[in-house]
């Protein structure tokens, strides 16, 4: 796959996948190249009113490109720990307290978004790259997950998790919408042919591909980068549910310089020596869609914020301390994030949002399954 391009495909859709820890067992005698057999788990509904629908045999193309994705994690951990198929390098998970504003309207004060109400929270900053090994310097997708802890009410996955997950990317669109252009597109990198991987760029299309060049930056600081959640969720339910976008950044506008000689982790660096000297904090962000025109189908085109402004809703506090410890990385390791950890009035909508219920669901049996086989720990 070329180095140009995986990084970002990994990086955008498949966010961290299901730890080990706290993943359903599954069975350990699948062999080596066997695809698992996927869950008695219904594909997502559509929600018509809020202008969602089906591509053509969307729910078939899901399951497909879980097929690719299982071979590649197969192949590439064949021996050794199986790492996660994107995001496996965390610059750290760092403990927070997700505090909601005190005075929020009553169209946003939905779901977890009670006025006053505080959760403790982790968050895991990473590099969307599969190589784990990266030097931070080289451009890249930047994520940010965050995990709300004692989330009451029953979750839209039956895992009796009382979690709320939020995942991010420090940019604003996705490269792909059609399943099957993805699919494609999945194919073409995934192959041994040279030429079939210079075809990317006819599978994603000109708009896909520039979208796809332009995700990779770099950046000088975890705590300092504006995060997108880049596809639509639900926000409330009845008839005055609507449909919303995510972000969060810096509560400062101070952006440390690039460092003249950067170490090969210098964020992890950088997000240390920021929590020695004290707290970090940053700002939830969300932005109610003001006209149909804004397509939650649509994850290619940004839904501009002079026409949709985001909303300050809640503030993010990381308190000063040493997350840097081998129990925390582990911890980190094991750490698990879905959107589809969520409660019904945070639905996820879109068809990548749809397909990543499928694709979340696979790989997190393919990797407990293949580190339960070689009883491996995460490091």
């Amino acid at each position: 796959m070329p180095n140009f391009i995986r990084p970002v495909y990994l990086g955008l859709l498949f966010h961290p996948m299901m730890a080990i820890s706290i993943c359903t067992a599954v069975h350990a005698n699948t062999p080596p190249m066997a695809l698992s057999s996927p869950k008695d788990s219904v594909y997502p509904n559509i929600d018509r009113g809020l202008s969602e629908s089906l591509y053509p045999n969307e729910a078939t193309t899901a399951e497909k490109i879980a097929d690719i994705i299982e071979m590649s994690i197969r192949k590439e951990y064949s021996t050794g720990l199986a790492l996660r198929d994107a995001h496996p390098k965390a610059h750290g998970c760092v403990r927070a307290e997700f505090k909601i504003d005190e005075a929020l309207p009553k169209n946003l004060a939905q779901g977890i978004f009670l006025p006053g109400k505080t959760y403790q929270a982790w968050i895991r900053f990473s590099n969307g790259s599969s190589d784990a090994k990266q030097a931070d310097i080289k451009k890249d997708a930047r994520g940010m997950a965050i995990k709300l802890l004692a989330v009451p009410g029953k979750k839209l996955l039956d895992d009796a998790t009382s979690t709320q997950d939020f995942i991010m990317i420090n940019h604003p669109v996705f490269f792909a919408n059609d399943p099957a252009r993805y699919m494609s597109f999945m194919q073409d990198i995934n192959s041994d042919r040279f030429l079939k991987k210079l075809h990317f760029p006819f599978a994603l299309g000109a708009k896909g591909t520039w979208i796809a060049l332009n995700s990779r930056n770099k950046i000088s600081n975890p705590l300092q980068t504006r995060y997108w959640s880049m596809v639509p969720y639900q926000l409330g339910l009845g008839s005055d549910r609507q449909a919303v976008k995510y972000s969060a950044r810096a509560c400062s506008t101070v952006i440390d310089p690039m460092p003249e000689k950067p170490s090969h982790d210098f964020l992890r660096d950088a997000l240390r020596n920021s929590l020695q000297k004290g707290d970090a904090c940053m700002e939830f962000l969300i932005q109610p869609r003001t006209s149909s025109t804004m397509s939650v189908e649509d994850s290619m085109t940004e839904w501009k914020e002079s026409q949709a402004p985001f909303y300050k809703i809640a503030t993010i506090r990381i308190p000063q301390h040493v997350f840097d410890t081998p129990d925390q990385n582990k911890f980190c390791e094991n750490l698990s994030f879905t959107p589809w950890h969520t409660l019904p009035e945070h639905k996820p909508l879109g068809a990548i949002n749809r397909m990543r219920k499928v694709i979340y669901d696979r790989i997190s049996q393919v990797r407990h399954e293949m580190n339960s086989t070689n009883r491996l720990e995460p490091h």
